[in-house]
């Protein structure tokens, strides 16, 4: 009969205690990225919705724009603050899908009306979150949580070169070279008709980017609706050092793919890239279309970039450096 001694048993215990430390060293520090798009594992046209976790489980929803299916979507759980880039409808969220998979890729079904309220706005209130934005935007959206009986104090600020410490997570606003009108459907009343008749749209401000600092040191870039501008270079990898950026690429209504190129290979310099806001149906059964405009932005970036396929979990160390489910 084969006998083990107590040194193996004790030595085996040691070893999985060991290698059990090593999976909380690779694992349990990392920041989780899930994209909440429109349809199940693909990167489709619509698609802006990003759950950050920390390793702490602070748990950010960054513009929830139209694929996240209101405040009862089951994909969202624990949210713990809701982060808006700007005020336009594709971001903060004027319609949504009711749930993933209806329509197509390239035209899912965004059926639901979220105005006056949006989705954000509504998100916040379901999940007793707070609502952290820079420029004038917080006024709006305090005055919405207050008019759906929340606590506009919910709604708060932080501008650029200021920063915010959120359950351990860091973040400031950085700028962003975009529009950042709020449509009278947002509005309401006769002020929303007098904005109407004159073709004019009510102004929250400069639109912004986003830096955030989690508990595991990772410092992350999330654009916005950007152009290229110079404090790419000098605030967000001179001063923040940005080692993930998350990157809008959809052409005409921020930067193009090879635009949006230079700013990650000349300026930002990070260690990985997720694209975004691409305006189109980047993929298909999961596999990146070689004729899109995500295609071309992958090839000419020297950075590696991931695709945020809906509801799939990617994992990134503090360095930036992807460990898990990145395509």
């Amino acid at each position: 009969m084969f006998v083990i001694s107590r040194c193996t048993i004790q030595l085996i215990l040691g070893l999985t205690g060991f290698m059990a430390l090593g999976m909380v060293s690779v694992y349990g520090s990392v920041l989780k990225i899930t994209p909440l798009g429109s349809h199940d594992g693909e990167f489709c046209a619509r698609d802006r919705a990003l759950i950050l976790e920390d390793p702490n489980g602070t748990r950010f929803l960054y513009d929830a724009g139209r694929t996240v299916a209101g405040a009862s979507d089951p994909r969202l759980g624990k949210i713990d603050a809701v982060l808006v880039s700007h005020m336009h409808g594709d971001h903060v969220g004027n319609v949504h899908i009711e749930k993933p998979n209806a329509g197509s890729c390239a035209k899912p079904l965004t059926l639901i009306n979220a105005l006056p309220d949006t989705s954000s706005v509504r998100i916040a209130m379901a999940k007793g979150a707070q609502i952290i934005t820079g420029s004038e935007m917080p006024k709006f959206f305090a005055s919405k949580l207050k008019a759906l009986g929340g606590n506009p104090k919910d709604a708060r600020l932080v501008r650029f070169g200021a920063s915010l410490n959120f359950k351990g997570v860091t973040i400031t606003t950085v700028p962003a070279v975009h529009s950042n009108g709020i449509a009278p459907g947002m509005i309401g009343g006769e002020l929303a008709k007098l904005l109407m008749s004159t073709g004019l749209t009510a102004y929250a401000g400069p639109p912004t980017g986003y830096i955030l600092r989690f508990t595991n040191g990772l410092v992350v870039y999330l654009s916005g609706d950007t152009g290229i501008t110079a404090e790419q270079e000098s605030v967000v990898r001179k001063f923040y050092n940005a080692k993930l950026a998350v990157m809008n690429i959809g052409n005409t209504y921020t930067t193009g793919p090879k635009e949006a190129a230079f700013v990650v290979n000349k300026l930002i310099k990070p260690e990985s890239v997720i694209a975004s806001h691409a305006n189109e149906a980047a993929t298909k059964n999961g596999k990146l279309l070689g004729d899109s405009r995500t295609a071309t932005f992958i090839k000419a970036s020297r950075i590696p970039v991931y695709l945020p396929l809906s509801g799939r979990t990617m994992w990134f160390d503090s360095k930036g450096r992807c460990k898990k489910g990145c395509q």
